[in-house]
């Protein structure tokens, strides 16, 4: 990409699409087509096929999603499914008739089998069954990864995909039940403490172990990506840091300040046992994540507190 080209973020107003505006900006590229959902609704074929006839950009990064965590896909499965498929297939199929340059596709970790081994290399998609809790988006998120290369097989696009692990940082969803696991944390701590509350309850055993990743270090990869990477398949990126779920609440409940107790709801499920990427490809490349999950926690910590406490 030049400083100048055309770029489109699809979901610049989400949690990774905002990052990638930001370091977009930060370092000098200033041609952002940006529009908004109540602007563009890209689950519309039509409407999306009249933005691109009208934009015609030249490299688009497509972060626009539903996303949610165990809760929320566990209770809109056909919303996940429907609206991720959608919102892909049309930013594809306008991309290849109006001639993108490039165009790099956002997945997430839960692609992978439920029982992958460990950490989880890019050939290991397709080897298994799925977590049963979130299978509709994770289904959608697969069609958009093998799209990806079929598109470039048939028509000589030029389409990429990452996968990245669990995110969170600036301006994170902190809803009370469709967040994903940190903001959510984040949220109920935070509550405790202000209503000097005795415990707090976190679903499952606590014995899953999870890979953070910080948004602001998936912007650089998403661009270093853009601007380094084609292939067929899809490529990992993660942080390399994997944690207990039990661990995560003590950090969180740290980080937050809160002194009460902490108890694990087991009547709960757990979700997929473990999940850690095995970042080696895009490592090689020469990117690799330098946020460690403490500083990154408390400056989520501190967004919260400034925007959605």
């Amino acid at each position: 990409m030049n400083k100048d080209s055309k770029i489109y973020v699809a979901g610049h107003r989400g949690l990774v699409g905002s990052a990638i505006v930001r370091y977009l900006k930060s370092n000098g590229y200033n041609n952002l087509v940006l529009k908004n959902h109540e602007e563009l609704d890209l689950v519309n074929q039509e409407e999306t096929v009249c933005f691109f006839a009208k934009n015609k950009p030249e490299y688009v990064f497509l972060c626009a999603a539903k996303v949610g965590g165990i809760m929320g896909n566990s209770t809109y499965p056909a919303d996940f499914g429907y609206q991720n498929l959608m919102i892909q297939s049309n930013i594809m199929e306008a991309s290849k008739n109006f001639k993108v340059n490039k165009l790099l596709l956002l997945g997430s970790s839960c692609i992978y089998p439920r029982d992958c081994p460990q950490p989880m290399k890019e050939e290991y998609l397709l080897t298994g069954p799925l977590e049963p809790t979130n299978i509709a988006y994770a289904i959608a998120k697969i069609a958009g990864v093998v799209m990806c290369d079929k598109y470039n097989e048939q028509y000589g696009t030029n389409f990429i995909s990452c996968m990245p692990t669990n995110l969170y940082g600036y301006g994170d969803s902190y809803h009370p039940d469709n967040s994903h696991v940190i903001p959510g944390m984040i949220r109920r701590f935070h509550e405790a403490k202000v209503n000097n509350e005795p415990t707090v309850t976190v679903w499952g055993t606590g014995n899953p172990k999870r890979e953070f990743l910080f948004s602001e270090d998936l912007a650089e990869a998403c661009v270093f990506l853009m601007n380094s990477y084609e292939g067929p398949g899809t490529i990992n990126v993660g942080s390399g840091q994997e944690v207990s779920i039990s661990y995560l609440a003590n950090l969180i409940k740290n980080t937050v300040g809160y002194e009460g107790e902490i108890e694990f709801d087991t009547s709960k499920p757990d979700g997929t046992p473990h999940k850690l990427l095995d970042s080696t490809k895009i490592e090689n490349l020469g990117w690799r994540a330098d946020t460690r999950l403490d500083h990154g926690l408390m400056v989520a910590y501190e967004d919260f507190f400034k925007n959605a406490s």
